[in-house]
């Protein structure tokens, strides 16, 4: 399959470190010195997941060589909601009137992403759609206590779109050429390793020295399954694309894969955790280092555990 459009959000607004300093105790240093933040991206007041995600679609419009109606499928792949019964894809299938679309919502954390994407490859398979939307919507200043020197300096908000179809549409389409996906429920900390319980502390993060250290041992899991899945190495991979959690995650999958810092693409420093938007917003900011025929893997962990990996192929 091929993704033809890819579109962004990011609220304008940034928060600085120097913010948690009477908030929650944290310097400006020792947050960025563990996460590798510096500021965070915030949602302004009336800014929800829906029209964050709306954002992200009417970006990607200009450059979509179909009509938006010819999507058969919508798919909303994020933790965060806005309204746990009417979703951005419906949201999004009735402000463009995609009538006739099967519209659906899939979460796995901060994996939710390409547990998405692989839904789209499941529906291109079964002959039940041939042109999807792929929504990531992630409002986590809504649910987060900045109160909390655990988590609370962690996040940022974002929306991305990806427009995808079974069969190619144009030459700067974007070759999916395998994903992999996989719950980890059964590991560590596994389904309490990161938790959003609006009435009970909002997203919290238990244990993330837990976290830590299975995100860095299961994202290269996830690389390494499409990378055997295809025949690749990791050489055959022009940029790696790591879910944003923290930098020293990062630095520590480059040096567990030997690999140099500059072969892996980031935007932690300035707009923290955003969420199963980090990766897939990562790529869509960084499009024009790609030439025809590079490829990049973005390798996801999602807190309740979850891990996966998508490859593709410019």
């Amino acid at each position: 399959m091929f993704i033809n459009a890819i579109g962004h959000y990011v609220p304008q607004e940034r928060v600085g470190n120097d913010h948690f300093l009477e908030v929650n105790g944290l310097t400006a240093d020792w947050i960025e010195q563990r996460t590798g933040i510096k500021t965070r991206s915030k949602a302004s007041v009336g800014e929800t997941v829906d029209t964050m995600g709306l954002e992200a679609v009417e970006d990607a419009l200009p450059r979509l060589p179909y009509d938006i109606k010819d999507v058969d499928l919508i798919v909303a792949a994020a933790y965060n909601i806005y309204d746990a019964v009417g979703t951005v894809a419906h949201v999004v299938q009735r402000r463009y009137g995609i009538a006739g679309a099967k519209a659906v919502a899939c979460t796995s954390a901060c994996s939710s992403f390409i547990n998405g994407m692989e839904i789209v490859e499941g529906y291109f398979a079964s002959g039940k759609a041939t042109k999807a939307l792929v929504i990531c919507s992630e409002h986590n200043t809504y649910y987060s206590n900045e109160e909390d020197p655990k988590s609370g300096h962690l996040w940022g908000d974002a929306a991305v779109a990806y427009f995808v179809s079974k069969e190619r549409q144009s030459e700067s389409d974007i070759e999916v050429v395998d994903i992999f996906t996989e719950g980890l429920g059964q590991l560590g900390k596994g389904p309490d390793g990161v938790r959003l319980r609006p009435r009970e502390g909002g997203i919290t993060m238990p244990d993330g020295r837990d976290v830590f250290i299975h995100a860095c041992r299961y994202m290269i899991y996830a690389l390494n399954k499409v990378l055997e899945n295809t025949g690749r190495t990791k050489e055959d991979v022009k940029y790696l694309i790591c879910h944003q959690a923290n930098m020293r995650i990062v630095a520590q999958v480059a040096h567990q894969l030997d690999l140099s810092s500059e072969s892996f693409l980031n935007n932690i420093e300035e707009l923290g955790n955003t969420g199963s938007a980090s990766a897939p917003l990562v790529l869509a900011q960084n499009l024009d280092k790609f030439e025809a025929g590079d490829e990049t893997a973005l390798i996801v962990f999602g807190g309740g555990y979850s891990c996966g990996a998508l490859l593709l192929r410019f």
